[in-house]
Order: structure tokens, then sequence, then C-alpha cells
């Protein structure tokens, strides 16, 4: 097992890049995931951990496969500057980024389309939503919180692992599941349709928008239809997170 005792280590360094910026994600196509459960996740996931780093003075779990990927010992000087949690448990994996073929994509029928939602949180809570519902893709539009932001992946408790996330062209996808034969629906208030009164799908794309603005009225327009969730106490409205629970298990459900 390699051990790390600077912090100025270039490994170090790349990591520390992993975990505060976006735009250093998006160019190494990596992140950073912390804590033993989400490290388990991604060493279940085959080709996605590429170092394995602990904490000394910290037990690995005997019956993880670590056979493909490098062991590296940490002073806890070190591994305190990749830690994002208050109550760290001292164990992180340095991950590639996932790639889909068209191969793949075309088997794939029930999406999450997400316009310009930013908050981290949200978007984790929706791509675990997701997962849970047996959607699968999640297609995050411009202006959404990235996907592999700390949060986003603390959020989303491992179904990064489980499910496609992809950041795309929503008016890109749009046209490609329009031909297709994936049926779209938009979210929004007005002329919609309350959402109980459509019925399951095998095959659909739903698009919900940003926490302020909701769905762009560009992508509305695409939409073969238009559904709200019905409020009866005095809130002006839902987390956008929670009504995509209530949509993407209404529409799916088997």
């Amino acid at each position: 097992m390699k051990r790390i005792e600077s912090t100025q280590n270039g490994l170090v360094k790349h990591w520390k890049k992993l975990v505060l910026s976006k735009k250093d994600r998006d160019k190494a196509e990596e992140f950073i995931v912390e804590g033993f459960h989400l490290v388990e996740e991604a060493l279940n996931t085959n080709g996605t951990v590429v170092h394995l780093m602990v904490t000394e003075g910290i037990e690995l779990p005997a019956n993880w496969n670590t056979e493909n990927v490098q062991l590296i010992e940490m002073t806890k000087a070190v591994a305190k500057e990749l830690i994002e949690t208050e109550q760290s448990q001292g164990v992180f994996a340095h991950c590639k980024q996932p790639h889909y073929s068209p191969e793949e994509v075309k088997h794939w029928k029930k999406y999450l389309l997400i316009d310009a939602v930013q908050d981290p949180g949200n978007i984790g809570t929706m791509i675990r939503t997701a997962d849970a519902a047996g959607i699968d893709a999640v297609i995050l539009g411009k202006g959404s919180a990235d996907p592999y932001n700390p949060k986003t992946v603390r959020s989303a408790q491992g179904s990064h692992f489980h499910i496609p996330v992809i950041k795309g062209d929503l008016n890109e996808w749009l046209a490609q599941l329009k031909q297709a034969g994936i049926h779209i629906i938009g979210t929004g208030l007005q002329q919609a349709s309350e959402h109980y009164a459509i019925e399951p799908m095998q095959a659909f794309a739903l698009i919900v928008g940003n926490e302020g603005s909701g769905v762009s009225e560009d992508y509305l327009r695409q939409a073969d239809e238009v559904v709200k969730i019905p409020l009866y106490g005095k809130a002006e409205s839902l987390n956008v997170a929670i009504a995509t629970g209530i949509l993407v298990y209404s529409f799916g459900r088997r």
C-alpha cells in the first residue's frame, strides 16, 4: 500500500481540485466520493475506482474487492484536505465519470429531464428517487447543478453508480426522444392536467424545472402534454425533488 504524508503531493492536489472545482471535474472526467457506503458502491461498479484512499488508523472491510484498485494510506493532515463532511469516516475513492454508448441509450425507455435545477441537494435527491422508481436515465440540462458536486453525490447516496446521469442539451434530447416515439410530459401550471389523470406508461420522458421559474416555455411547447400536482393546503408550491418523486412513481408505476 502506498503512503502519502505531504499535502503538497501531486495526487493530493489533484484530488483537492476534484472536490472543490466543477471545471477540474469536467476536464478530468473524474470525481471524489467520501464515506464507507459511497466507496463500497463505487467499488461494486467495475472500472470506476482509480484510487482508494484511507486515513491512517482506519480499517477497510475485509469483504471489499480491491484487487484492481490502487490503495493509498494518508495521514490525517492529508485526509483533511479532502474532507467535505462534518463527521468524516476517513475513506475516499477517486472515480472516473462514466460514459454511455448509443447502443446502451437505445434501450432506455423512461427518462427524467432536469431543466436548470440549481440546488445540488435537490439534484442528488432527484437522482436517488429516479433510481428507486426505475427510471432508465437522468438528463441534466444547462443551468443545473453539477451531478458530481460532493453535496450532490452525498444526496444521491450511491445512485450515481446505478443509473446513468448525463449532462446534455435538452433540446437535442427532446428531438431524439420524440423521434424514438417517447411520450414527453412537461410540468407546469398553465393548461395542465392533474397528474393522477395520466395513466402509467412503459416509455416516457418527464421534464421538471428550476426551483423558482419552472420548466422553460420552449421545452413545454415540445411536450405532448403538461401536468401539475394539485395543492390542497396553503403552500404555494412543492419542492422540486418532492414533486419529481410523486410524478416518477405515478407515471412509472407497474
